[in-house]
C-alpha cells in the first residue's frame, strides 16, 4: 500500500492586519470563539492562517474547494473535520506555526504528528532543554559537538512535539524536511512510502 503525505508551508508576513476580519470569514462559529481569545494579534494570524491552510490542503486531498471544507474547534485536540465526509478512513492531518511560518501536514492513509520551529541560536537553549527534555534526550543533545548544537537541540525539540501531536509515540515513523530557517519534523503512525516535499503557498 502507498501511504503518503503532503506538506504545505506559508509565509505570513505578508499577511496585513487589515487583512484579518476577511480572512476570519473562512472559518467556524467554534474557532472564532477561540481565535477571539488569543491577545497577540500575531498569534492570530498564525491561528487564522493554519485554519486556511489545512482547508486548502484538506481540499486538494478530498477534491472540494477549500471553502467547502468545514472545521470545528476541539479544546487541547486537533480540529475536527466536520465536512465533507471521507468515503473512507478519516484523513489524517497536523498543523503546525512558528515565527512567521504556518505548516499543516495532511494524508488520506495515515494519522500525522507534524511540527516546525524556527532555529533561534539566541535563545538559552540549555534552560529549554533542561525544562523540554527527558534524560535520554538530554543526554543525545549534550553529546553534540559545539557546531551541531542549535541544530540537534531544535531537531530533538520538533521531534518530540510532532510525536506527542500523533499521539502514539511508540509507533511513530519519523522524516525531517530540509528547511533554510526551520526545524521540520513530520511523524506519521505508517511508515511513509516517500519523502514529502514542501509546497509553498500564497494564501488567498
Amino acid at each position: 500500500m502507498t501511504v503518503a503525505a503532503s506538506l504545505w508551508m506559508a509565509d505570513i508576513d505578508g499577511m496585513a492586519d487589515e487583512d484579518l476580519p476577511r480572512l476570519r470569514d473562512w472559518l467556524s462559529a467554534s474557532e472564532l470563539a477561540r481565535c477571539g481569545r488569543f491577545v497577540r494579534v500575531q498569534r492570530q494570524r498564525q491561528f487564522v492562517a493554519g485554519r486556511i491552510l489545512l482547508r486548502m490542503a484538506l481540499g486538494s486531498l478530498l477534491g472540494v474547494a477549500p471553502r467547502d471544507v468545514e472545521l470545528v474547534d476541539r479544546p487541547g485536540a486537533a480540529p475536527l473535520l466536520k465536512a465533507p465526509v471521507p468515503r473512507g478512513p478519516a484523513p489524517g492531518f497536523s498543523i503546525a506555526h512558528s515565527g512567521r511560518w504556518v505548516a499543516c501536514a495532511v494524508s488520506a492513509q495515515t494519522a500525522l504528528g507534524l511540527d516546525i520551529e524556527m532555529r533561534d541560536p539566541q535563545r538559552d537553549l540549555a534552560a529549554l532543554a533542561a525544562q523540554t527534555f527527558d534524560a535520554d534526550e538530554m543526554a543525545q543533545w549534550m553529546a553534540l559537538d559545539e557546531a551541531r548544537r542549535v541544530v540537534g537541540f531544535y531537531s530533538l525539540w520538533s521531534g518530540k512535539e510532532a510525536r506527542f501531536k500523533l499521539g502514539d509515540a511508540a509507533q511513530a515513523h519519523r522524516v525531517d524536511l530540509p528547511h533554510e530557517e526551520l526545524s521540520v519534523v513530520l511523524c506519521s503512525a505508517l511508515p511513509l512510502t516517500e519523502l514529502p516535499r514542501i509546497k509553498l503557498v500564497t494564501l488567498p
